[in-house]
Formats: structure tokens, sequence, C-alpha cells
């Protein structure tokens, strides 16, 4: 009996190191796969890049690009939204932990700094790829579509940042939470960084440095007070 109890648990173990270990693999050859895709898209466009090309670079067959990612398109997405967290974890924007102590900061100017250095972390990995996103928009109605729905998501944790900012009686005379949840998503716009940094040669410190400053003068009233 000890030795069928034994065994069963030695199978079962097994079977579980198993199924984790396809699961890595997996998972490693998605992110081979989106990472092919993304460099691709930045190099020759969303139009000029075939299937064939993703799997030639990603070392895989055209049929798993499929079974792994999706498509094309799918690649796309997936290579975005990477992009803009920083990794492959199913961990939503708003969730993110830097992301969530900046809802427990309580001084404005502190807020505005923070977001900034969140903004050129992500910009700097997303711009490209967003780049490429809207070159290929009028092109493509999926990629369109893509594109919407990244506005549609950068406005709206833009109202979310411009929420805390008025309810820390921060904004200028006459300035409502729906404006500067505009103004906010105006310079979140991945393109901004673009131009700047990568089009123009901006150091990333400076480029920072403008965004801070632009958004303190935009939105915060003069007397808001300077936190000891």
């Amino acid at each position: 009996m000890v030795t069928l109890i034994v065994t069963s648990m030695s199978e079962s173990v097994k079977r579980t190191y198993a199924s984790t270990l396809r699961a890595e693999q997996a998972r490693a050859t998605r992110r081979a796969i989106v990472d092919a895709a993304a460099r691709l898209f930045v190099e020759h466009g969303y139009g000029g890049t075939t299937v064939d090309a993703i799997a030639e670079q990603a070392g895989v067959s055209r049929k798993t690009v499929f079974t792994s990612v999706g498509g094309k398109l799918e690649a796309l997405k997936l290579a975005r939204d990477w992009a803009i967290v920083g990794d492959d974890e199913p961990i939503p924007m708003l969730e993110r932990p830097a992301i969530k102590a900046a809802y427990g900061e309580k001084d404005a100017r502190k807020v505005l700094a923070g977001y900034a250095q969140n903004y050129v972390e992500s910009a700097g990995r997303v711009a490209p790829i967003q780049h490429a996103i809207e070159a290929a928009k009028g092109l493509d109605e999926e990629v369109r579509a893509l594109s919407d729905e990244g506005w549609a998501q950068r406005r709206f944790g833009m109202g979310k940042l411009a929420e805390q900012l008025g309810n820390l009686a921060a904004f200028r005379d006459g300035l409502t939470v729906e404006i500067a949840g505009d103004v906010l998503w105006y310079y979140n716009d991945p393109e901004t960084y673009y131009k700047f940094v990568i089009k123009r040669g901006w150091p990333v410190e400076r480029f920072q440095t403008w965004l801070y400053e632009t958004l303190l003068q935009q939105l915060i009233r003069p007397d808001y007070p300077v936190a000891r």
C-alpha cells in the first residue's frame, strides 16, 4: 500500500512538472514570436511584414505563429500591450505596483513627477510600435480599430489621473476634471515621445523634465501648497 501511494505521488509530480515545463516552453515561444513581430513591424511597417517573415525571425513554423499567437494582427496587439507594461504578465496597467503607489500620493506635484517618470519608461518601449500602428491605420481597418482602442484606453487612464489631481484640489482656476483629463491625454500620446526623443534626439531626462514642467504649468495652480 505504501509503495502504491509513493508511486502515485511520484507520477503526479512528474505530470505536474511536465505540464509546467510545457507551459513555460509555450510562453517562451510566444514571447519569441511577439518580439520578432515587433522588430519587423518597427523596421518594415505592418504592411511590409508577413507571417512567414515573423516565423523565420522567431525560428518557428508558420503554423506555430498562428497556434501560439493567432496571426499578424494579434501579434501587433500583443507587441503593443506588452510594450506598454514592460512584460507579458496578465496584470492591467492600473493594477501595477508603481501606478497603485502613485494613487496613494497626496502631493499633486509628486503625482505628476511620478507620472512623467512612468510615462517615459513606458513610452520608450511602446513609441516605436505605436508609430507603426499609426502609420498603418489608414490602410487597414483592423489596425485602425486597434489604434482607436489605444486612444480610448489612454483617455480612460488619464481620466483617472485627472480625478486624483482634482481630489487633491490642485487645479488652476476654471479647470475641470474633464478638461484636465483631455490635456493629460494629449500629452500622453506615444507619438510625442517618438517625435522628441526618437526623431529629434532629445535625451530622455530632458524630455521627462519638459513633460513634468509643462503639465505642472498647464494643470496646477501657482499657489498650490508645497509639501513639507
